[in-house]
C-alpha cells in the first residue's frame, strides 16, 4: 500500500555558532516555528509561539510544543506517515526536549521515514537535502538562506521569512520523497559535482526498517559516523 506522507521540519530559536559543530552542547535550543505538509495539501500547517497578547513569541512554550506532538500523532491516526530529512538526529530529538513528551517523540522517531537516515544506513554517510533536490531538479533552498540563520532572523522580528523558509523545506522534503519513490531510486549531487544514485526497491524505509540494514563498509573514510550518533537519544531510558 502506498504511503501518504506528512513532511515535518522545525527551526530552532537559539542562535548557534555555525553549521559544523555539536549542537547538543548548546541545548536546549528552543523551537521558534515548525511546519508540516500533508501529501495532497497545498499549504503547510505552521506552528509558532504566541505571547498572551497574541503576538509572535521567541519560541514555542512547552504546552505549545506538546500540541505539535499531539497534532502529529493525530495525523498518524488518520493514515499519514511522518516524513523528515534528518528528523531522527535532530528535529524529533529537539521536539522531545521542548515538549517534555519524550516517550511519544521516541515512538514517532522510530516509526517515521527519515530519508537522510535511510541513505546513511545504506551508504554510511549523510547527504544534504539540497543535493537531492538539485539532482531531481526540484527548486531548493533560497540562496544565502539556511537553518543556522533562522534564529537570528526570528529574533529580529523577520517572522515571515523564517516561516517561508521552514514551509519551503517541508515542500522540498515531500517532493523528494514522492519523486524518488516514483523512480524507485534516490539521486544526489556529490561533492565532486557528479550525480550518484541509490536504488529504492521497496521505497523509503522507516527508521526501524533502516536500522536492520547491514552496516556498509566505511573503512575508506577517515572518520565514519556511527549510527548511534543519530539514535542515542532514543536509546536512552
Amino acid at each position: 500500500m502506498k504511503r501518504k506522507y506528512l513532511a515535518f521540519d522545525i527551526e530552532t530559536a537559539k542562535d548557534l555558532p555555525g553549521e559544523d559543530f555539536d549542537w547538543r552542547a548548546h541545548r536546549p535550543l528552543g523551537i521558534c516555528c515548525a511546519a508540516a505538509l500533508p501529501e495532497g495539501a497545498e499549504q503547510p500547517i505552521v506552528w509558532q509561539g504566541k505571547t498572551p497578547e497574541g503576538t509572535p513569541a521567541g519560541q514555542l512554550s512547552r504546552s505549545e510544543a506538546r500540541s505539535v506532538v499531539d497534532e502529529l500523532v493525530d495525523f498518524l491516526k488518520n493514515g499519514y506517515t511522518l516524513l523528515t530529512w534528518n528528523g531522527l538526529g535532530f528535529d524529533l530529538d529537539v521536539l522531545a526536549e521542548e515538549s517534555g513528551d519524550r516517550k511519544q517523540c521516541k515512538a514517532l522517531a522510530v516509526g517515521h521515514v527519515d530519508m537522510m537516515f535511510h541513505v546513511f544506513c545504506d551508504r554510511g554517510f549523510p547527504v544534504a537535502l539540497d543535493k537531492a533536490a538539485q539532482a531531481l531538479r526540484i527548486p531548493g533552498k533560497p540562496p544565502g538562506m539556511s537553518g543556522v540563520l533562522a534564529p537570528g532572523l526570528w529574533a529580529e522580528g523577520r517572522y515571515q521569512e523564517v516561516i517561508d523558509y521552514v514551509s519551503g523545506d517541508v515542500r522540498i522534503t515531500l517532493k523528494v520523497a514522492v519523486e524518488c519513490e516514483k523512480r524507485r531510486r534516490f539521486d544526489w549531487i556529490t561533492r565532486r559535482g557528479t550525480t550518484s544514485s541509490m536504488n529504492l526497491p521497496r521505497g523509503w524505509l522507516s527508521v526501524e526498517e533502516a536500522l536492520r540494514l547491514p552496516e556498509p563498509d566505511t573503512s575508506w573514510m577517515d572518520s565514519a559516523i556511527p549510527r548511534h550518533h543519530f539514535t542515542r537519544w532514543i536509546d536512552k531510558r
